[in-house]
């Protein structure tokens, strides 16, 4: 006779088939952006880049595992200026203050009580050499607590030299993930993200949007699960197209102005209003990790 199956098994199961996606996710992206750098046309001596691995842990309070996941970089090279490709399951307890701020958001009863959590996601951010090639963001994760669980992701295009054509292209990639399992469900990811992605204190947005989705729980975790999985998948055929078409355009020393001072709204954003930041280091995270995504120049008037 087996024994019966409980919800700790159950959710076991789950957290161990969502990290490993995502980090099946990771090294098809990272792959595909190594891809792009060695095949890029080189506009003095500079050589193709590598991306540089380095191994993350989330500090606990009792200095006890808490978790980790892989931090790849790519600096320096001929298409990426600096790219980041993170990849991460962390667990431990939630502090006071992020336990407020989630329950800001989410009914979550009991977990002032028992604020232990589970997460695991990838995120990557791209700021390219070519002022013509649009920066982009995409995350994918799940988190877990003994009170609930649910996904979260998106990607949202953030050039400095807006093309229609190209935005149209990265729109219509978020649509086909969306389409197949909710009717409206575009138009609603769609507002989301132009909402997150605002930059309050300049009144404008960071870029030209894309989805954004957060405590995704519909009671249908395997119907949620493919679709952020989906989101994922979507995310090369979105913008490789992109830079292959733009990497090797010629560029004034205006465009690369323009591209620096974009960066700068950028790491304004990131820095005092992404929610993903402020998790990151409020947990613990590996603070070089956390702010992978910060731009390697930037400018301001």
């Amino acid at each position: 006779m087996t024994d019966p199956v409980t919800d700790d098994d159950i959710a076991a199961a789950r957290k161990a088939r969502a990290a490993a996606w995502f980090r099946a996710l990771r090294d098809t992206i990272v792959d595909a952006f190594q891809t792009l750098e060695d095949a890029g046309t080189a506009t003095d001596d500079r050589p193709p880049a590598a991306f540089e691995v380095t191994p993350t842990t989330r500090a606990s309070d009792d200095g006890g595992d808490a978790g980790g996941g892989l931090m790849s970089v790519m600096r320096g090279g001929r298409v990426f200026e600096k790219v980041g490709v993170n990849v991460s399951e962390v667990f431990g307890t939630l502090a006071p203050r992020a336990v407020a701020a989630m329950a800001a958001r989410k009914d979550l009863p009991g977990m002032a009580d028992d604020p232990r959590f589970w997460a695991s996601g990838v995120s990557l951010v791209a700021h390219m050499r070519n002022p013509h090639v649009p920066a982009v963001h995409m995350n994918t994760r799940m988190f877990w607590t003994p009170h609930g669980g649910w996904f979260g992701g998106g990607s949202d295009l953030n050039p400095a030299l807006p093309y229609d054509d190209d935005t149209t292209h990265f729109h219509a990639e978020m649509r086909a993930a969306c389409d197949a399992f909710e009717p409206g469900r575009y138009d609603r990811l769609k507002a989301w993200a132009d909402e997150y992605f605002f930059v309050p204190h300049r009144g404008r947005a960071r870029g030209v949007g894309g989805i954004f989705y957060d405590d995704l729980d519909t009671g249908d975790w395997e119907d949620d699960f493919a679709f952020t999985r989906e989101v994922g998948r979507r995310f090369l055929p979105a913008w490789v197209p992109l830079v292959e078409k733009r990497r090797d355009a010629p560029w004034t020393d205006d465009d690369r102005d323009a591209q620096l001072r974009h960066r700068g709204l950028y790491a304004e954003y990131n820095l005092v209003w992404d929610r993903g930041t402020k998790f990151g280091l409020e947990t613990g995270h590996n603070v070089d990790a956390v702010l992978m995504s910060m731009p390697p120049l930037a400018k301001w008037h």
